[in-house]
Formats: C-alpha cells, structure tokens, sequence
C-alpha cells in the first residue's frame, strides 16, 4: 500500500510539474541592445509619424537611440523558441511574450536577451467576480449646469471666451475601455466629427474599447463630453485616442506594461498629452507589490515609462491617487511619483481638500500632487450618456488634461516641460505647497500670468544674444537677425506665431555658423501681433521672446 501510494503521489506531481511546463505565461523580456538594428534615427519616419516627428522637432526634441523599435533579429530568435511576442516596447528595448516556463528559459539563454522585467510570470487571473478599483467614485444624479463649479475653478470658462476648447490638440487616454463612447449622446460630437483618431485594446490586443469600462467613458466625458446647460467638459474641441489598458478583473504587473505599449502607441501618434486616471501601488499577489517608500519617481514601471513619454514632448497627466484614507499608504501612487508628470490631487467644489486624494510628497521629498482640481462632486456623463457626478482623483485628472489642451492652444510657442512648468505654477498656493494640494488649483489664467513672467514680451531690441532684429527696407516681410559671437555653433531655432490664428507660420531650427551669424527669415507678408521666439536649444534657454 505504501509504495503504491508514492507512486501514485509521483504521478500526480509528475502530471503537475509536466502541466506547469506547458502553461503559457507573459513576461515582459528585456534585450541588450539596439545594435546591428535596420532602424536609423537619421530615417525616423521608418517607425514614426509625421505629427510625432513635428512635436519633437517644435520643441528641439531629436529622435533618440531610445525611440528606435527593438532589433527584429533579437525578436525572429525570441520566436524561434515558440514563445508569442505581444507587444514590443522603443523606449524600454523590451517585448510582451507569451511562453512556457520552458521557453522562458530558453529565452534567457539568448546573447540577446538582458533579463526580465519582473521575478514572476505575469499571469492574469481572471477573478469570478468583477474586483471594484474605482470604489470610491459612486454616481448620482446631476441637475443641469452642475459642470460650472469645476470649469470656473480651472478658469476653464476665461478660456472658452477666448476661443480655446482644445481644437487642434490631441489627447490620448488610458484608462480601462470606453463603454458606449460611440452611442452616447454626451460625446456624439467627437463622433460626429471624427475626433476619436485611434483606439486600441491592449489587455484583449484587438480594437473593442466600446464594450467594456465605464471607467474610461466617464473619465472622457469630464474632459470632453458636452451637454447643452448640462454638463461641458474643459477641452470639448479636442481630438482623443482611446486605449485600453487596465483589466477590471485583475491588478497585475501586466497592465503597467500595458501603460507603457500604450504610451509609445500615444507617442507614435503625434499625441500632445496623455491623461491617465490609473494608479498602481499593490497587486493580487503581494509578492509584486509596491511600498510607500517605492514611489520615489524611478522605480515602478508605468513611473519610469511615464517620464519617458514627457520626454518625447508630450504633457503627461496622472491621477495622484484614491490612497488619502487609507492608513497603510496615504500618499501618491506610480504613476503619479514621476518627475515630469502632473500628478493631480482631488478637491471639492468649493476647493476644500477630498479625504480621500492621495497625498504628498513622493518618497525622495518632491512637491505632489503637483496641482488639484475638483474631483469631489465632479460632474460628467455615465455610460448611459445621462449628465451625472462621480468621485475620485480619476475625474480631476481629465479637468487638468482639458484645461493642458486648451492652455497649449493658446500658447503654441511652449514646450512640454514649459506647459507643465506654467501649470504647476498657476496653482493658488504655489509659493507654499501643502502635503494635500500641491501647488493648488491649477488654472488658466494664472498659467497666462507664469508664461508672462518667465517669458516677458519684450519690444524689438537688442540684448547680450541678439544684436539686432530689424524689417529689411527692401521688403516688408523679411526680417533680419543678428546673433552674437558668442552663440557660434549653437543649435538655435526661430519661431514666428501668429497670435491672432495661433498658428505657427515660421519655424526653422540651424547651428549658427561663424561665418554666418545674420539670419534672413522671409515671409510672403509680415502681419501685425506676429510674436518671435528665439532659443538656444544647446543650452536649452530661450533667448527673447518679442511682440511684433
């Protein structure tokens, strides 16, 4: 009896360990390098758009090693293993596979192949029951007009009477599905005008973003949606891209991946901001989880792939968190910790701290949230495309992206950084920040104001930089640039936006030459309010910022 019963036991733990090998898992593979790659950053349009392209070169950004698509060769022996490759990752030189545990470590053993991402398979188990992330944000009914609390605390109203609605921009959002987005009546006219450029689903990797995620709709229609006396959102003339990347039933590593491949699909784009109300700090096995003392700007995943994203030149805007009760965590989760993002807290519509907003600071002491905008109370659109309120810091991250959409609009001549700087800076109580409201409420005419005060218009004259700017007599619309000596084989670019349209209508980037410090820009006809922007892109300033 004895030795039948081992072997039996060898058996089955023989069936399980044979079953264990065969089961496909996901892992986030890391390669080596971009070497011997068919990619060039001097031929860019092989793996980016256009738009992209002329976002980074608007702003001085030059295509980087960082943005070159891994190596097919190092992918093709990747396959060879029979593993399935998802996903592939530009900025962290990785791929999303699917394979056994016995190809994993073939995979591994590749020259190729620098590690994993993560100590364990990222195995999405589906849960019989729908795990409820976004608790806190009940829903209610909303009496018409209740969207005026939030527009006006944004200064989102001065905005409009200006004619900013964020026409032009392009907003990409990652969140978990956009369920109804095309049917609802709420956000017909994005549909109706052909504002929803791209959507993708990167937990399913198909395109069906319509059929799941209130979440996502309701996110969406606080920055866009548009009711009639009932609810508007911020940036309702902007266009969006819609992707998928959280899983409601299940909180696993795999959806920070998930953020990133949608980050780079953003990016790919030509999208301006990326506005994210997803927070990461534990997961269903608590072996990945993260720690308070983690969220330090560089450690979690979606953290390191949202900083790399801001430095393609895009605005990236993030929900600070729904920690602000709980005991164990209270402060901001990643993404919110990166350096370069908008980490945005939540208020009520009277601008009182929301309990339950994620704190600051991060854990190596930088100001967060960086801004709050109103997400107690907040008003937008259910998945039915009835007006309604919800809360959670996942309604006034989409306010703060809207009112980005719309700030850059109207200040076309600024870079990313420079946008996120002036937000930052348009917060009620940016000289004193608070562990709850960061530098405040953020808001559009205050960010004017911080625009003003670190780019003043100055009248057209010399300085240290420029040794004179003059109209050629011989034509009305040539204009004549002298650089000092001292600015020889710098990158320079010059900028001429038309404040009345917004439109850039001159832009050329060069390295001043010694023989060559005149420049002649030429024009078909120079017209009044043209503002001129001169920078130094080697020393990354800007060098005069002038009214014509």
């Amino acid at each position: 009896m004895k030795q039948g019963y081992l072997l039996v036991m060898y058996f089955i733990l023989g069936s399980i360990t044979d079953a264990y090998s065969q089961t496909k898992y996901k892992y986030l593979v890391l390669l080596k390098d971009k070497d011997n790659s068919p990619y060039s950053v001097n031929t860019p349009l092989d793996f980016l758009s256009k738009k992209a392209l002329d976002r980074r070169f608007k702003q001085g950004i030059t295509v980087k090693t960082t943005d070159l698509p891994p190596n097919p060769a190092y992918i093709s022996s990747i396959q060879q293993t029979g593993a399935t490759v998802i996903y592939k990752s530009r900025w962290m030189n990785a791929v999303l596979v699917e394979a056994t545990e016995t190809q994993k470590n073939t995979i591994l053993a590749l020259p190729s192949v620098k590690g994993v991402e993560f100590n364990r398979p990222l195995k999405q188990a589906r849960q019989q029951l729908v795990k409820d992330k976004f608790a806190i944000e009940n829903t209610e009914s909303l009496n018409y007009g209740d969207a005026t609390a939030q527009i006006q605390l944004l200064g989102a109203d001065a905005m409009h009477n200006f004619g900013f609605h964020g026409e032009g921009m392009l907003v990409a959002l990652l969140d978990d599905g956009f369920l109804n987005v095309n049917t609802s009546a709420c956000l017909q006219h994005l549909v109706q005008q052909n504002k929803i450029v791209k959507v993708y689903d990167f937990v399913d990797n198909d395109n069906t973003v319509y059929t799941q995620g209130g979440h996502g709709t309701a996110v969406l229609s606080t920055m866009a949606g548009y009711i009639d006396s009932q609810m508007i959102g911020p940036a309702f003339g902007a266009s969006v891209a819609l992707f998928r990347t959280e899983d409601i039933f299940s909180e696993t590593p795999l959806e920070e991946a998930n953020w990133l491949f949608a980050a780079e699909m953003a990016d790919s784009l030509g999208a301006d901001i990326i506005s994210s109300s997803l927070g990461y700090s534990t997961f269903d096995n608590s072996a990945d989880n993260y720690t308070p003392a983690m969220m330090d700007g560089k450690t979690a995943l979606s953290t390191r792939a949202a900083d790399l994203a801001a430095a393609t030149g895009m605005v990236i805007v993030i929900s600070a968190g729904n920690s602000g009760n709980d005991p164990s965590w209270q402060i901001i989760t990643a993404p919110a910790d990166a350096d370069s993002v908008l980490a945005v807290g939540a208020v009520t519509r009277a601008g009182v701290y929301a309990s339950f907003s994620s704190r600051g600071n991060s854990a190596d002491g930088r100001v967060k949230p960086d801004v709050v905008a109103v997400g107690s109370g907040t008003a937008l659109c259910n998945t039915s495309g009835f007006a309604s309120t919800s809360n959670g810091t996942s309604f006034s991250a989409p306010l703060v992206a809207g009112l980005v959409a719309g700030f850059w609009q109207a200040n076309p001549y600024l870079t990313a950084q420079e946008v996120t700087r002036a937000i930052r800076r348009s917060g009620h109580q940016f000289v004193s920040p608070t562990i709850q409201l960061g530098y405040g409420y953020a808001n559009f005419s205050r960010a004017n104001t911080a625009v003003l005060n670190d780019f003043p218009l100055t009248v057209i004259e010399p300085n240290a930089d420029l040794v004179s700017v003059a109209v050629l007599p011989s034509n009305k619309s040539d204009i004549s640039l002298k650089f000092s000596n001292t600015l020889i084989n710098n990158s320079l670019r010059v900028s001429l936006i038309d404040q009345n349209t917004k439109q850039i209508v001159f832009q050329e980037t060069f390295t001043l030459l010694a023989n060559q410090v005149t420049k002649t820009i030429s024009l078909n006809t120079l017209t009044p309010d043209i503002l001129l922007r001169i920078e130094d892109l080697t020393q990354k300033k800007t060098l005069k910022i002038m009214r014509w």
